[in-house]
């Protein structure tokens, strides 16, 4: 059943994520950690990671089954309060 709100999303639906920041060796693992605490189904396999022309920041985005706009906000704080992370989208 689809959760209804305010939301211009209809819940679940595929969401992609989309985070940037300094590229650690640390950084995609990382945030495939995070992304399971909040979305267990998340296939890390399916994490696209494009790295910075110069090669100092990576992009890792993340397509997971968002459930409700809840998970999505306990989500994107956590990632947006790690050291590593620069920046959500």
């Amino acid at each position: 059943m689809a959760e209804k709100s305010d939301s211009l999303f209809e819940f679940p639906c595929a969401f992609p994520i989309k985070v940037m920041g300094l590229a650690a060796d640390t950084l995609s693992r990382t945030v495939i950690d995070v992304v399971l605490r909040h979305a267990p189904d998340f296939n890390a396999a399916t994490m696209v990671i494009r790295s910075s022309s110069a090669g100092k920041y990576l992009s890792l985005t993340c397509t997971i089954n968002a459930t409700s706009r809840a998970q999505l906000d306990a989500l994107y704080r956590e990632l947006s309060s790690h050291p590593l992370v620069k920046f959500v989208l």
